[in-house]
């Protein structure tokens, strides 16, 4: 069996995460962040102090282009980078308060997504879709030496 055929698991997993990535981008209007940017931030928030170059790491974009993005989120008072404590050539970044409603908002929008994306899935369905993602997480994250 072929997972990435057009029916197949994976290519079933790539296509849904396409169309949320575009269904989030698409609520979020009038948001001011693009979804690179949503997503950096989240990161930030879920790991304060989090080295520049780490978060490119995670989120698989180049120290450049990393930079730029929070520069974006600096500009829009959403983050601030703080020279590292031991290390002065690092800096470290951290949500402002000002994230907090962003991040809330993203929070709602993502809410209401799901209830879309999971509309008609029983408590069954819905517990053995988690139990099988986390597996597939499992064994992903394994492969590249991480378990986040």
């Amino acid at each position: 069996m072929n997972p990435y055929r057009e029916t197949g698991p994976g290519f079933l997993m790539m296509d849904v995460s396409r169309m949320l990535r575009r269904i989030f981008q698409k609520r979020m209007v009038g948001g001011e962040l693009t979804l690179a940017q949503s997503r950096a931030l989240v990161y930030i928030a879920r790991n304060p102090g989090i080295r520049q170059v780490e978060l490119a790491e995670r989120l698989e974009v180049q120290p450049i282009t990393l930079a730029r993005l929070v520069d974006q989120l600096e500009n829009c008072g959403l983050a601030e980078r703080r020279p590292h404590p031991t290390d002065r050539r690092a800096y470290q970044l951290f949500q402002t308060d000002k994230a907090e409603r962003y991040l809330e908002d993203m929070t709602e929008v993502l809410l209401r997504i799901g209830e879309d994306a999971f509309a008609g899935l029983n408590e069954d369905e819905m517990n053995a879709l988690s139990t099988g993602l986390e597996k597939i997480h499992r064994n992903l994250s394994k492969q590249q030496g991480r378990h986040d």
